[in-house]
């Protein structure tokens, strides 16, 4: 297949393009000519790059012939203080433009990463503007999946993690602190509970997906992705701590839950595993892989 990813050079479409190239697909990836592409150094060579902030990112529906399906991963999160029309570009008008111009050019399938925290009817007020952009995008894809013949694919991801994440995210923040014994870590009370899902699997899912595309129904379909468990944070924290054999001091309480906590998360994976898709790695073996990148 021939296959078109956005943010291939972020911690889920890095690993996402290497399991594609593998798969021997031609893989076109959108980025700024100023993105960071260590991730994907290895394997730049054998991937078609295309520059957004040069004008080129209608280039590959013109240049490239037949693009069989479209992964869109890039997000902004408003983590460095963009603004929020710079996140409505990133979140919502960006895969607009693009959802359009693959209808456009016959593109058979559009499959968006979407999150388990743009889901709740009234959004937690720290990541409002993100996941409301996430929703919007989620409603437009929704909306013209059912009055053209396109299928729409929103991948609902759980709390992803593993090696070369952001260092500012929960989980490898929590592994880092214990790793590097920081006399104390403040925290919640740790009674939400998430569904931890690593990506490799997350990437298995999207495999699976593609390797279903003729035969996914059209109009809007969503696929929720996680293990089909969830955790406490206090539990996962406890364990990263005792895997770590930590002397970090863990200040359960010390912090108060966000306005509108998401307090608990759980994937429904049964579509998924209609496809004959499962969860591979445990939450155990997960985290010893993140420690030893770390290490």
């Amino acid at each position: 297949m021939k296959i078109l990813v956005t943010g291939a050079t972020g911690f889920l479409g890095s690993q996402l393009v290497k399991a594609l190239r593998r798969d021997g697909h031609t893989i076109i990836i959108l980025k700024r000519s100023t993105s960071d592409c260590s991730r994907i150094q290895d394997i730049l060579p054998d991937l078609i790059p295309y520059d957004t902030d040069r004008g080129q990112w209608e280039a590959p529906f013109f240049e490239q012939g037949r693009i069989d399906a479209i992964i869109h991963t890039a997000t902004c999160y408003g983590r460095n203080n963009e603004s929020n029309a710079v996140m409505v570009e990133a979140n919502v008008s960006f895969p607009l433009k693009l959802l359009d111009v693959g209808m456009r050019s016959g593109t058979p399938v559009f499959l968006n990463t979407d999150t388990f925290s743009s889901a709740p009817v009234r959004l937690s007020s720290h990541l409002q503007p993100y996941n409301l952009t996430k929703r919007q995008f989620r409603e437009w894809g929704k909306c013209l999946a059912e009055t053209t013949s396109l299928p729409f694919i929103n991948v609902r991801l759980e709390h992803m993690y593993g090696p070369y994440d952001s260092a500012n995210k929960f989980v490898p923040s929590v592994i880092k602190s214990c790793l590097e014994n920081q006399p104390e870590l403040r925290l919640t009370e740790g009674k939400q509970t998430r569904d931890f899902i690593y990506v490799d699997d997350v990437v298995s899912a999207f495999r699976v997906l593609l390797a279903h595309t003729a035969h996914l129904p059209a109009g809007f379909t969503e696929y929720q992705v996680g293990t089909g468990s969830a955790t406490s944070i206090r539990a996962f924290t406890e364990l990263a701590h005792q895997m770590t054999q930590s002397r970090t001091v863990l200040k359960f309480g010390s912090i108060a839950y966000k306005d509108l906590e998401i307090m608990h998360s759980q994937a429904d994976i049964r579509l998924l595993q209609a496809l004959g898709w499962n969860p591979q790695v445990k939450l155990e073996d997960g985290l010893r892989k993140v420690m030893a990148d770390f290490k």
